[in-house]
């Protein structure tokens, strides 16, 4: 069996295959393919979350990180109905974790559980050094199944599912040679309004572009360059999360000591990130910083790893 095979009941089916048959046997189910785990075990990407899917008439989904030698699997409770302090929904929840070696269903919890204000989550660990029984050519499986869903104080309704779903996710690392976006602004001083936007470009699957404050907003507001990567239309489907992780930067045109911010984000279909106080105003016109230069100013972004979906089913 390659490694990129999975057996059951005998037979030698494609990973994508196996999860196929799991979402058309199992309603209830949402499956997960994480392709690209190593970016997870050594933090270059902070989690993995899911798109976001429904089961009893509410909003779900997973997330996969890593902290203290741990991976957890989390299921995330997300509807914008659970709001309050007295809603309440009763579940069974089965958490799966596939095994890339032997048997297909190999490390699994089955529980009865109460999602409320409180307790939002239901996560699994398993330490980061068993992993490798979970994961072939970078790849692995997670599946939340949520059956018997009773909500209490909720106004829920809903159409049963007929299949479960499925994705895959690929954490992939940005090429060098499309990574970076420069946004040269002239006259910087006579800019009016409260902001202005760069036009768009593409990274992975989506079109992005930059939004600058000249003054500020939000607790920046009238003592910092305020500024945001947005996401927008999508190049490619679904139009799902995107992760970026990227560094904001405006440069010094003098000696090159850029002033930079990192981020990690995932975008929804409108999303944006960013820093209110990016730059303070007094650095920003400070001539030695070399951060405005006759007038002229550059602001950048620079992606180093992004995400890309793909229904399953």
């Amino acid at each position: 069996v390659s490694d990129d095979h999975y057996l059951e009941m005998g037979q030698t089916l494609s990973l994508e295959d196996t999860i196929r048959a799991e979402a058309k046997s199992h309603n209830n189910v949402h499956l997960m393919l994480v392709d690209g785990m190593s970016k997870l075990m050594t933090r270059q990407v902070e989690n993995c979350v899911s798109s976001d899917f429904y089961v009893g008439g509410l909003k779900w989904n997973i997330v996969i990180l890593q902290q203290q030698d741990c991976l957890y699997f989390v299921l995330a409770i997300t509807d914008s109905k659970c709001i309050g302090s007295n809603w309440k929904v009763n579940c069974n929840v089965t958490l799966t974790i596939y095994s890339a070696t032997s048997s297909f269903l190999n490390h699994n919890r089955w529980t009865w559980f109460c999602f409320d204000a409180n307790n939002t989550t239901l996560l699994v660990s398993i330490p980061v050094k068993n992993m490798q029984d979970f994961t072939v050519n970078d790849k692995s499986v997670f599946s939340a199944e949520i059956t018997n869903v009773i909500p209490q104080s909720l106004d829920v309704g809903w159409t049963p599912r007929t299949m479960g779903t499925a994705e895959s996710i690929k954490l992939m690392e940005v090429e060098r040679n499309k990574s970076k976006f420069t946004w040269k602004i002239t006259h910087f001083s006579t800019f009016v309004g409260e902001h202005h936007s760069s036009y768009q470009f593409t990274v992975g699957p989506r079109k992005w572009y930059l939004r600058m404050y000249p003054k500020g907003t939000s607790e920046g507001k009238g003592n910092s360059l305020s500024l945001y990567l947005h996401a927008s239309d999508y190049v490619t489907g679904p139009n799902t999360k995107t992760l970026a992780v990227f560094k904001l930067r405006v440069l010094d045109q003098l000696k090159r000591n850029h002033h930079e911010i990192g981020q990690q984000f995932w975008f929804g279909t409108d999303g944006q990130k960013g820093e209110p106080k990016f730059l303070a105003l007094e650095e920003l016109h400070k001539a030695s910083n070399g951060y405005l230069v006759n007038d002229q100013i550059y602001i950048g972004v620079e992606f180093f790893y992004i995400s890309a979906t793909q229904n399953m089913i």
